[in-house]
């Protein structure tokens, strides 16, 4: 898949655990997990709003394009 999903990334320099981002954010721990592990196909961009705004990121610290 060319999306690359650096999402353990930016929660490590955060220092932020999955549970806690998924409350914080206000998505089920499956699907942020699977978000998180790149098996997402689609995300909302309310939702990667919410993300950034937690981790304090831009939607390209989480989401990268690869060939």
């Amino acid at each position: 898949m060319p999306i690359i999903v650096n999402l353990d990334v930016m929660m490590a320099r955060r220092k932020m655990s999955l549970s806690e981002l998924a409350e914080q954010v206000d998505i089920t721990l499956s699907n942020l997990s699977i978000l998180k592990t790149g098996k997402a196909k689609a995300i909302r961009f309310s939702t990667l709003e919410k993300i950034c705004e937690v981790l304090d990121c831009q939607p390209a610290d989480i989401l990268e394009y690869s060939k």
